[in-house]
């Protein structure tokens, strides 16, 4: 394969993994709105059903935007800010017993390894095969 057919399938293939756990997310939080709403209630958040609004179109429509490079810029912004109190909040390995440490240390990482993908579609764009770069778009 050669390297321009290899960076535009990789930078699409790329763009929808990094995505597909905000797609998946934000659409299974719709068919879970109530559990969902009563477990960000127990992590003492306030006003749960709007926040999870909030999420779900964070999730859905910014991992779709980036899954087809459109305004991934701004999406990737915007999921790299949401995860860092989601983060802070649902992931504190700290603040768990002995039991749950390396699962919560785990999805920790997870999330602070997103977010160095979405430093990077901030950066560089969203590549080829997006819609951004058919339009040049910029930040």
């Amino acid at each position: 394969m050669n390297s321009t057919a290899f960076r535009q399938s990789a930078s699409l293939l790329g763009r929808i993994l990094l995505a597909l756990i905000f797609v998946l997310s934000g659409w299974g939080k719709i068919g879970s709105f109530e559990t969902t709403a009563s477990y960000m209630a127990s992590k003492g958040l306030p006003m749960t059903e709007v926040l999870l609004v909030l999420t779900i179109i964070i999730e859905l429509i910014g991992g779709l935007m980036i899954v087809f490079g459109w305004k991934a810029r701004w999406a990737a912004l915007a999921i790299f800010l949401f995860l860092i109190p989601t983060t802070l909040i649902f992931h504190n390995f700290w603040a768990v017993g002995p039991e749950e440490v390396r699962n919560q240390m785990n999805a920790l990482m997870k999330n602070v390894a997103i977010m160095g993908g979405m430093l990077y579609i901030m950066a560089f764009g969203p590549g080829p095969l997006s819609i951004d770069e058919r339009g040049n778009n910029r930040f």
